[in-house]
């Protein structure tokens, strides 16, 4: 079976995961890029979903044009991840409106590029805040909600960027490759709850700021002769998997990373 729905004129289509309507979800940095793929595909199985952003008009943006499509709209929770305790504010508020949260995406970050003499260690803590450290506590948070339903599934996005040697940007990389460990000891200490800890390492997904920002015609050279998969990815075949992973259907399965890059790494 699946499930059609547009978004901003672009039609998806996906497997229906029964185990995901009217699941409790959590987003961090759902207002745009692969967050808002995300938010999108989890509205359309029927989930109760909330998710967290600073950008304030973009988020607002998505959650009209999902109501406008006919879906449920997701809960919008402005938020700073650097401020924790607006984080443990908004996950709260979740679950109070929503029910106990149960699947947990920490999917926002900030790749900006640095140099490593630009560097200060302000910054280098900052880099650590935006891409880091409030994974952990939007999972320390939710753990009580999971335990308390009996189990759940948490979803830390890592990235390719430190597993091919990317440069321009230690702070990013560093903070990235962290994620790995930081899962696999999550998964370890929550897996006599029945919580699953998986993470995914996107490769070169074609978000609206990759292509302003990054994207230039040696770039597009590149990635075909890097990826196995000659086309480039979009930030629905991210949500996909995240939705898989998420869902009952992948139930035997944590303590993993999954890299979505068609084949580069």
């Amino acid at each position: 079976m699946s499930v059609q729905f547009w978004l901003n004129g672009e039609p998806s289509v996906n497997a229906i995961y029964p185990s995901l309507k009217g699941r409790s979800v959590f987003v961090t940095g759902g207002g745009s890029g692969i967050g808002a793929s995300i938010v999108s595909h989890f509205v359309a199985q029927g989930s109760k979903v909330a998710f967290v952003d600073i950008a304030v008009e973009d988020s607002e943006s998505l959650v009209k044009d999902l109501a406008d499509a006919g879906h449920d709209a997701p809960l919008f929770l402005p938020c700073d991840l650097r401020d924790i305790d607006a984080l443990r504010a908004a996950i709260e508020e979740t679950g109070s409106k929503h029910g106990p949260v149960t699947v947990l995406i920490n999917n926002a970050a900030h790749d900006e590029r640095h140099t490593i003499e630009s560097v200060t260690p302000d910054y280098w803590d900052e880099r650590m805040a935006i891409n880091l450290r409030h994974q952990f506590f939007a999972a320390q948070a939710v753990v009580p909600m999971m335990k308390e339903s009996g189990g759940g599934s948490i979803i830390n996005f890592g990235s390719t960027s430190w597993m091919i040697g990317q440069g321009g940007m230690p702070g990013y990389t560093s903070a990235k490759s962290a994620i790995m460990g930081l899962t696999r000891g999550l998964a370890r200490d929550l897996g006599p709850d029945n919580i699953r800890v998986n993470s995914i390492a996107p490769g070169w997904i074609m978000t609206k700021r990759q292509v302003k920002l990054w994207l230039t015609p040696e770039g597009e050279q590149e990635i075909m002769l890097r990826q196995c998969l000659k086309r480039k990815l979009e930030p629905a075949d991210v949500a996909r998997l995240t939705l898989f992973l998420a869902s009952d259907d992948s139930s035997a399965m944590t303590n993993q990373t999954y890299v979505c890059d068609g084949g580069w790494v």
